[in-house]
């Protein structure tokens, strides 16, 4: 039973996340208590009849579009999207769960990306395209699934308490790399810029020129805690290392100082963005 009892993880004899079944749970509750069948209810909400009946029935996730409807239909005072997050955080990847439990309570969030846009900036369309990249291959739903969890992630950015200062240094080459085409790429970069603009957030360049730096071993996310406790995640091909405590995680920060030194300032990473998408 250990794990499966943990934040976000605990799972039904049959595959169901529990924040799922406790959900459903709940909207059949208030859907019964409002006096609608599950028929009533798909068409006042303008789902479909199988669609309401697996929300229900835990078997698929509540997006946040449905679940702000279903409020109004079934008047659940705010209970419902209470339970939002757990929904979307159980659709996240299972080695990447301890990452999104650990940002939740993180004042500082700074990361090294060498191969792909940081997933809190990516666009729809961008992030698609790279689940979809996933193997072995995935079915549909389960990257719809993926998707919904690492936009809701992006809530993040816009935190207001705590508010959480970002710091994001992505290689250059990321941003030649023409993922979902032009268009998607074109729109990918314009995310940036916006990103860009908010002022708890800092966006740096390591230019292509930089060829030999300690980012080389490979992605990494630093975060520490309003109480000062510090936490190293970094991942690759799906295998996770993360350390906790300043012992384990100090140098982790000082080689991240040693790549914000090299990179590009957020000034002249700015003008990079702008004139790779001007390209485009």
């Amino acid at each position: 039973m250990g794990n499966n009892r943990r934040r976000g993880k605990r799972i039904d004899d049959d595959g169901r996340p529990g924040s799922w079944v406790a959900y459903g749970r709940l909207l059949k509750f208030f859907r019964t208590k409002a006096g609608l069948t599950q028929e009533e209810l798909a068409d006042r909400m303008g789902y479909s009849l199988d669609h309401c009946a697996s929300v229900e029935q835990g078997r698929r996730p509540a997006k946040a579009e449905f679940t702000e409807r279903a409020e109004e239909v079934v008047e659940a005072g705010g209970v419902l999207a209470e339970l939002q997050d757990e929904v979307d955080f159980a659709q996240l990847p299972t080695f990447f769960r301890d990452l999104a439990t650990l940002e939740k309570d993180a004042v500082v969030r700074l990361s090294y990306d060498p191969l792909t846009i940081p997933g809190l900036l990516q666009t729809e369309e961008y992030a698609r395209c790279m689940l979809n990249g996933t193997y072995p291959p995935v079915d549909e739903e389960t990257v719809d699934n993926w998707l919904t969890a690492r936009l809701a992630r992006q809530a993040l950015l816009t935190r207001k308490n705590p508010l959480v200062t970002f710091a994001f240094i992505i290689e250059e080459a990321t941003l030649h790399r023409i993922v979902g085409g032009r268009d998607v790429m074109r729109a990918q970069l314009r995310r940036l810029l916006e990103s860009a603009e908010l002022r708890n957030v800092e966006i740096q360049i390591m230019p292509s020129a930089r060829a030999v730096h300690s980012g080389l071993s490979g992605h990494m996310v630093l975060l520490e805690t309003a109480e000062g406790k510090q936490f190293v995640y970094a991942e690759a091909q799906g295998c996770v290392m993360s350390r906790a405590g300043r012992e384990q995680t100090g140098h982790f920060w000082l080689r991240y100082g040693s790549l914000r030194a090299l990179a590009l300032s957020t000034e002249e990473s700015v003008r990079l963005i702008e004139e790779v998408a001007g390209e485009l």
